[in-house]
């Protein structure tokens, strides 16, 4: 059965299981209060979860992150999603990066509480560079994927990146964010810089791969490069055709990060 053909088996196979997830508000560190949802997977790598970081404006309840789920659900025990603070259902407002940290941290934790022994993280966009951080700052992780992440913090390079900055920075890109993105975004400018991913990406001490895509409209391939550079005991791929984070990642692609993870993850 070639790759294709395994995820559209795997899709078909785990209809039922997902339809119905176990759903939890986390606590994060700081008082916030995280929407999140698990859902039991088949893979071989039965004492591995997987906790999937969204990108901005993401949610657990978006198709995209519930596909990326049920693909990853093929190769794990579980996976968790999250809703970071100030999407969907969750409390609070984004800080774009900063204090989302603390939002992954408390789905971690709810994922070995539900008595997995390995957690692997995979995030995309802005969850990724949370993953990084998270990973280099934190710890407690088996193995790290970072999808579509930036490197470096204020990048204003593309089109898409400085109408972010807009939507972030401007109270009427706030309303935009908050009515037409549904993004609750905090209008506090970071007090302290916090540290950046290419920096957090030096203290990662586990399995770590870094995607990204040659046609990423937001991050162009210095920020994959200058995490790879980082740590160089990372993975690399660069990947053809690929655009930007959960919502252009075909099957293919995430049946390949499911099959890393579960490796470098590996039941004991």
């Amino acid at each position: 059965m070639d790759r294709a053909a395994k995820s559209q088996f795997r899709s078909q196979n785990h209809i039922s299981e997902w339809s119905t997830p176990i759903e939890a508000q986390l606590s994060t560190a700081d008082g916030v209060r995280v929407h999140a949802a698990y859902r039991p997977g088949t893979g071989q790598a039965r004492d591995t979860a997987v906790v999937v970081a969204h990108g901005f404006t993401g949610a657990v309840e978006r198709p995209a992150v519930r596909h990326v789920a049920e693909v990853f659900g093929g190769w794990a025990g579980g996976v968790v999603t999250f809703s970071f603070r100030g999407h969907g259902r969750s409390g609070g407002r984004s800080t774009v990066g900063d204090r989302e940290v603390l939002d992954l941290d408390a789905a971690v934790g709810w994922a070995r509480s539900l008595g997995f022994r390995r957690i692997g993280t995979v995030g995309f966009s802005m969850g990724g560079a949370v993953v990084v951080r998270h990973a280099g700052l934190y710890g407690g992780v088996a193995a790290v994927a970072a999808v579509s992440a930036p490197a470096r913090w204020y990048y204003r390079g593309t089109v898409p990146m400085r109408r972010l900055h807009w939507v972030v920075q401007r109270p009427l890109g706030r309303v935009v964010g908050r009515v037409g993105l549904r993004t609750r975004i905090d209008p506090q400018e970071w007090r302290d810089i916090p540290v950046p991913p290419v920096v957090a990406a030096a203290a990662v001490s586990v399995p770590f791969l870094i995607v990204h895509g040659d046609r990423d409209a937001y991050f162009p391939l210095d920020h994959p490069r200058s995490l790879h550079a980082a740590a160089p005991d990372s993975e690399l791929w660069i990947e053809p055709g690929f655009g930007h984070a959960e919502n252009a990642a075909e099957d293919a692609l995430l049946e390949r990060i499911g099959e890393w993870l579960a490796k470098a993850a590996p039941t004991g």
